[in-house]
């Protein structure tokens, strides 16, 4: 169980160095996102964007990486994905290109990195004053998942956790109650994918819900609501019904609480970084750590 970011920028030190393809280099902050990694040995870069307008942002930092110029949104998502899939790179970040543009190429069926599963986003959340880090799925990519995809997307985060060091993940299938209730489709899925998990069909986890927010997360609302399961109170994984609800999860970490996040995009056969322009600097430099991470 990881407790920091601290404790995840130690675990990664002794990976050796990745490379990372950042698509959009003309992006500064991500830019000083990859420099401050590179200064703490993590990692080297190749930039592809407008060349002239990445040696002006390299200047700027006193930094020096490979830089392949590129002339259109369409031209630096190829090239870019290409360096992973042909194994040149470990890890593609976001810049300045549209999202749907580099997931378009990330998707491609001849060069890019496509794989059976869907795509979807996980958030590690840093919470002052709680006792664990907490992995937050889906607040960036499903929109409303089905029941199938929720599955998927369950997958995809257990194998980030497994990657990270959790042997056995606990999932917690976040609803606004902690009963099946027929007018709130959620917490019927929630109660099937349960029992799927419970009859062996969803494999390397433990998996309980419907829980609410609270019961999944404190062991004190567990016991007052009379929650007797293996994940109530002690979850690792937070599966919400839906991409609003881990957006406002996730974004209330860090302007209510005060707290960090990191994310990641999996499914892919690399990890991509997308994020948010108004994350801050440490947001996206531990976005970074995570990708190298799982890369």
């Amino acid at each position: 169980m990881l407790r920091s970011f601290e404790e995840l920028l130690e675990k990664i030190r002794k990976k050796g160095l990745k490379k990372i393809v950042l698509a959009g280099a003309e992006d500064f902050e991500a830019l000083k996102a990859i420099a401050r990694a590179y200064r703490e040995g993590l990692c080297d870069a190749i930039l592809v964007g407008k060349e002239d307008d990445v040696k002006i942002n390299l200047k700027n930092l006193d930094m020096n990486f490979e830089i392949v110029g590129t002339r259109s949104e369409n031209e630096t998502a190829e090239v870019s994905v290409k360096l992973i899939s042909s194994g040149e790179a470990d890890l593609l970040m976001k810049g300045l290109i549209k999202t749907s543009t580099l997931l378009k190429a990330v998707l491609n069926k001849e060069w890019g990195l496509r794989t059976e599963r869907l795509l979807s986003h996980v958030i590690l959340m840093e919470i002052p004053g709680f006792d664990r880090l907490l992995f937050l799925t889906d607040g960036g990519m499903v929109i409303r998942p089905s029941l199938e995809e929720k599955v998927q997307i369950i997958m995809n985060a257990v194998d980030l956790a497994k990657r990270l060091g959790y042997e056995k993940p606990k999932v917690a299938l976040i609803t606004a109650v902690e009963t099946v209730n027929e007018k709130m489709p959620e917490t019927v899925e929630a109660s099937i994918i349960a029992k799927m998990a419970e009859r062996g069909q969803i494999k390397g986890c433990i998996i309980d819900g419907p829980l609410g927010f609270d019961n999944a997360v404190s062991t004190f609302a567990a016991r007052v609501k009379g929650i007797k399961s293996d994940v109530a109170g002690v979850a690792d994984i937070l599966v919400v019904p839906d991409i609003h609800s881990g957006n406002f999860l996730g974004k209330s970490v860090v302007y209510f609480a005060k707290g960090r996040i990191a994310g990641v995009v999996v499914g892919a056969r690399k990890p991509v970084v997308i994020v948010s322009r108004a994350d801050t600097e440490e947001s996206k430099f531990y976005s970074v750590v995570l990708g190298i991470a799982v890369s």
